[in-house]
Parts: structure tokens; sequence; C-alpha cells
């Protein structure tokens, strides 16, 4: 999941959303939702998926990435795909989604697919729900079931998502109070990082683990030599920050379990990455283990925390609306808002995810 800026902001932010968030564990939402009403919407989704990554295969990995960064501010609502209107601020310039997210052409694409064959019917929530799981199938990773029957909301929140997303230098500390404030607990966190087995990353992610680690003028020590002379050449200390790196330098375009073999032999791209193998004494290290010795155990893991992520505060029944447009609310509908819409602070964080 490709991966921008990184501003050095205050890591306590995230903090501040603990509890703020509806979790919603009684949403009624199920695979069999669009059976009647629209049974082709999978294959419809899938074919859109399959065509765009044939010439880029990275897409399927950033899908993933939209996914993530939709669930995790106000729920898995399609709010990140709101472009800015009079009465909508954008959550796609916040920091960690700026000039870094990639898909919304593709989500389009697969809105303008489906609603040939099902107009009204299916929400661009649940579009960017199935892209994700095919996204996973296409890189050889693991399928299942979609829940299905989010609505979409009317609001978006850049404040929210300046707050809600990890950081890629965050420790574990932080990272599992980012999880906590959207009810994923650490096996959750293991697993979903684990999507970090594909896609790719700028240097602006991970430049100062090469040159000037925590302001010591030195490397993360963390970092395995070899491979800090790799991204040292990827990377020069200075550029621009531009230059894409794969996640993964084993097999860059597969969901497997290398992700954790790399956090085994000190080769995590991310210091966020590094940081659930590195840390002295933590929990996450036996599942990294666990699921560096076991694909079908990381597999089932992430099938389940997928799972769990995109039921994170779904609007259903009569909430929100099924939009037209994803990257607008259907027609005034904006003033109906049931979620209150925080003006932008601009304090906020690049995604580690």
């Amino acid at each position: 999941m490709g991966l921008h800026r990184v501003e050095v902001t205050l890591l306590c932010c995230v903090l501040v959303v603990l509890g703020v968030l509806p979790f919603s564990s009684d949403a009624q939402l199920d695979p069999s939702f669009y059976n009647a009403t629209c049974p082709s919407v999978h294959s419809i989704v899938r074919e859109v998926v399959r065509n765009v990554s044939k010439s880029d295969p990275r897409m399927l990995a950033s899908l993933i990435r939209l996914h993530f960064h939709d669930c995790f501010v106000q729920g898995c609502d399609a709010s990140i795909l709101l472009n800015n209107t009079a009465t909508i601020l954008s959550e796609q310039e916040a920091l960690p989604n700026n000039n870094s997210i990639r898909g919304l052409d593709v989500v389009n694409q697969i809105k303008t697919a489906v609603e040939n064959a099902c107009p009204g019917v299916v929400s661009c929530a649940d579009i960017l729900t199935l892209a994700a799981e095919i996204s996973s199938v296409l890189a050889h990773g693991p399928d299942w079931k979609v829940p299905l029957g989010r609505r979409d909301s009317l609001t978006a929140n850049r404040t929210l998502a300046n707050q809600n997303l990890p950081a890629p230098f965050f420790n574990l500390t932080l990272l599992k109070a980012a999880f906590a404030a959207q009810g994923l607990n650490t096996t959750d966190l293991v697993a979903l990082s684990g999507a970090h087995t594909f896609g790719r990353a700028h240097c602006s992610a991970f430049v100062d683990r090469l040159y000037n680690f925590s302001n010591t003028g030195n490397p993360d020590p963390t970092l395995n030599t070899t491979y800090l002379q790799t991204l040292r050449a990827i990377c020069p200390n200075g550029g621009p920050g531009t230059n894409l790196t794969n996640f993964d330098p084993t097999t860059p375009d597969t969901f497997d379990k290398n992700y954790y073999s790399n956090l085994q032999v000190h080769n995590g791209l991310l210091q966020s990455d590094q940081e659930l193998f590195s840390t002295t004494g933590a929990d996450t290290i036996d599942i990294v283990n666990r699921f560096s010795n076991n694909q079908t155990l990381f597999f089932e893991n992430f099938k389940a925390a997928m799972i769990k992520m995109g039921n994170i505060g779904v609007l259903t029944g009569s909430q929100g609306e099924i939009r037209k447009q994803c990257n607008f609310v259907n027609g005034n509908s904006a003033g109906l808002a049931t979620m209150p819409t925080k003006e932008s602070s601009e304090d906020g964080l690049v995604s580690s995810i």
C-alpha cells in the first residue's frame, strides 16, 4: 500500500479517539445480501479489478489499503471516497491520504459497471469491501465470503483521518492503541499488517530509519545491515522521497506469509512493521513466528480480521444512502448528515498500513 510522506507530529493524538467511534457488532450484514437484487455484483467487481491489475499489479495492494483507510475513519462507510464540496472536507486530503491513496478511479470504474447492471442497489462501501477481498484472491491470498449490506455515509471526517490512521514510525504501544480504538486486538494488528506482504512504499515513509532514526544520526539498529544498504541505494539521503520500493523483497506481488519471515531476519520495511518482531518481550513476537511457520494459520487470521474490520461502524437499513456516484452524496443529502463533521486541524499521521 503505497505511502507518501511522513510529517513529524504528536504521536499521542491517536489516543485522543479511544472509545469515540461506535462499533457495530450487531450490524446485520450478510454475504447473500445482493443475491436477489444484484446477483452478478461479485463477478462485476472481479472483472474490473482483474483487468486493472494486469497492467498495474500494485493496484491490488492499493485497494486493500483503501478499504483499511475507509474503515478506520467513522467506519466502513465509503467516506474516504467523498470529494471536497461546500459542506464536505474530503478525507482524501488528510496527511495519511494526500498524494498517497490509490484506486479511487478504479472504484469509480466498478461503480459504473455495477450501476449499469443494478442501478441504485449496491453501495460504494460494499464495493470497497468486495474489491479488497477480490484483490487478496487475485494476489494468491485467502478468499472469504464478504458480509454485505453496508450503506454509504453522508459525511466525511478529515480530522479523524488525521488522528486514527497509524503512522509508519509508530512503536508497538501506539500501534496497539490505534487498533484498539477500532475494536481490533493484537492478533488482528499482526494479521492485518501482513497485507504488507505485497505492494509498494515511498522512501519518505521509512527514510529516517536509513539515516537518522529517532534523531540519532544513525540507522535503525533493528534493520538488517544488508537490507539497509539495498534501501539506501533506492532512497538517497536528502532525496525527494518519492522513489518506490517493494514491501516484500522476496515475492513483491504475491500475498503470502513472507512478510513475517522478513521480520524474523530484520527485513521489515517500515518501523511499524519491524516493531511487531523487534520490540523486546512483546506478545506479537510469538504471533509473527506462528504466522511465518504456517501460512494457513496466517490466512485464517487475516480473513477473520478483515471481516471484523469490515464491520466497524457500518451503516445499515435506512441509515446513510446508496450513492449514485461514489465521490458525492446524492442530491442535497449532505444537509441531513447524522454524524458531525469536524473542521480539519491539519494535524495528522501517515498511515502504516
